[in-house]
């Protein structure tokens, strides 16, 4: 196994100063011995009159690059002029344009992703920019494969949204930094190396997993390096030198090996449904155990109805799921110790690894895939459950969001968080998602209180919708893939509870006696506000 490791070196914005580049890397080249190749990340050529003179000198071949160069294409509107075409090409004696995005791969097997630009916000994206169906196309080819294990390296302009999670942070604001796309992007393919730029600074990210602990076997770690812009005033790093042998000829005991400081994903819960679209869908989120209040209710009704004629028929029974569904309260898969309230056509029920211990969700009792869907006394008793947990939080201090995702789920869940009312307004809930929303570009729309879903959109549309506390709703109309913990995500951030450890469910695992003890206190809490007790 003696392969020879290739020396690369990856280099930030050059902006037009190729001179100043070439220098330093030549002063490289002459301390520490040859290096094969040099990658530029972000905006290779400058805007100025005397950066385009620069080039011309390496164009009409007067000077030539002293090393292998790969470049990116433009990213922004006055460099794509430099670029002849979407494909790559050599624009230089030894500099080559890698293309708007694609799979490389070197002579010695190894092999490079790279996209170029920034993530478009409108179509037809422009010339500067990738759509996130690009990154499709770039991803989807490679990750099909049963055998696909990662790529070597992986070039982008824009940083990935969110790599800091869990890691060490950049010194700068990371409000507006990155894009979910790249995240995506970077999630499935499992680069070894990840460098970016575009951003001005110099970030080395803790190495990340690439495996479930425990649950998968294991692969090797990912490292995120961000480079600064050459020649900056700051002195910030803007070249990074290592050597890497190529993955098709390494030993697998080595290449899995974990570094000491080694972190979880970062993107794992960021939106990015790789690994989840299965599990959400398949994993039995929530399990109940009815036991005595199930049989105290039927008891009860049985006496309420003692000498009433009997029922008229139901209007509208609701369809049948097609498969087990983990919410149908009369299904054999539902394990019933999560239950706190059942109603004629509602139930509440604990969420399975909730936000915070009053976290609930109200879900019908038959097979409604949404709030769409639902006949009109379920609509009813829907209303009911919701003014019952907003007097519940409100006399415990707390605000009431509720939100809805109508996307690979089945069986309609509304969950029901509650926020304390000292800490944020119903205005700065509703920025929270906003902004959110806005940074994963998605359009949030406000929908008047008193409007109804159905006068906006059809049974079976794809949809999430947030109602705050003052009846406003946010609805975003899913078009494709979206973070099936967006809610959650939100809630869980600084900008609302805090708890960003608890964005995803499955995260936040009890044990089953902790879950019935949790759902004994919440129904102990909530009985004074439980109508469907008061008969």
């Amino acid at each position: 196994m003696g392969e020879k490791p290739l020396r690369v070196l990856v280099c930030g914005d050059v902006e037009g100063r190729i001179d100043i580049l070439f220098n330093r890397v030549k002063t490289i080249q002459k301390k520490s011995g040859e290096f094969d190749l040099l990658f530029c990340v972000g905006n290779f050529f400058g805007s100025t009159p005397e950066s385009s003179a620069e080039w011309e000198e390496y164009k009409t071949r007067a000077k030539k690059a002293p090393i292998h160069t790969y470049i990116l294409g433009a990213a922004n509107q006055e460099t794509v002029k430099y670029f002849p075409s979407a494909d790559g090409c050599e624009l230089a004696e030894n500099i080559t344009y890698l293309g708007r995005k694609g799979v490389f791969t070197g002579a010695s097997g190894l092999q490079i992703a790279y996209v170029s630009g920034r993530e478009a916000q409108q179509e037809p994206a422009p010339a500067y920019c990738f759509s996130p169906k690009d990154v499709t196309s770039l991803m989807t080819p490679l990750v099909s494969s049963s055998k696909y294990t990662g790529v070597d390296i992986l070039l982008t302009s824009q940083w990935p949204r969110g790599v800091w999670q869990y890691g060490n942070n950049p010194d700068i604001h990371t409000k507006f930094c990155g894009t979910a796309s790249i995240a995506n992007l970077a999630e499935k393919l499992k680069p070894r190396y990840h460098f970016a730029g575009l951003e001005g600074t110099y970030y080395e990210r803790l190495p990340y997993r690439n495996h479930m602990v425990l649950q998968e076997s294991a692969q090797h770690v990912s490292r995120f390096i961000a480079l600064a812009n050459v020649n900056n005033t700051s002195k910030k790093k803007y070249l990074y030198a290592f050597s890497i042998v190529p993955m098709k000829s390494m030993d697998s005991a080595e290449l899995v090996k974990q570094p000491q400081d080694v972190t979880e994903n970062p993107y794992r819960k960021s939106g990015n449904e790789a690994k989840r679209e299965k599990t959400d869908e398949a994993a039995p989120q929530f399990f109940f155990d009815l036991g005595k209040q199930q049989q105290r209710l039927q008891g009860r009704k049985r006496h309420s109805d003692e000498g009433m004629p009997s029922q008229p028929k139901q209007p509208r029974k609701p369809p049948q799921p097609t498969g087990p569904c983990w919410f149908c309260l009369a299904s054999p898969e539902v394990e019933k110790h999560l239950v706190v309230s059942i109603g004629t056509h509602c139930y509440m029920a604990l969420a399975k690894g909730s936000l915070t211990p009053d976290h609930v969700l109200i879900l019908p009792i038959g097979h409604y895939q949404s709030v769409l869907d639902l006949s009109s006394e379920v609509v009813e008793e829907l209303e009911k459950y919701k003014a019952a947990v907003k007097r519940l939080y409100k006399s415990k201090g707390s605000r009431c969001v509720m939100f809805e995702r109508n996307y690979r789920s089945q069986h309609l869940q509304l969950q029901v968080v509650p926020v304390p009312i000292q800490k944020l307004t119903t205005e700065d809930i509703k920025e929270a998602f906003t902004i959110q929303a806005q940074e994963q570009q998605m359009e949030m729309l406000e929908i008047p209180e008193h409007t109804d879903l159905k006068q906006i959109c059809q049974p079976g549309t794809p949809y999430f919708y947030v109602e705050l506390d003052s009846g406003e709703k946010l609805f975003h109309r899913i078009k494709k893939n979206f973070p099936l913990q967006f809610g959650r995500e939100v809630l869980a951030s600084e900008a609302v509870l805090n708890i960003p450890t608890r964005a995803d469910w499955r995260e936040c695992k009890y044990t089953r006696e902790e879950e019935e003890s949790l759902a004994r206190k919440f129904r102990e809490s909530f009985e004074p506000f439980d109508f469907t007790l008061q008969d």
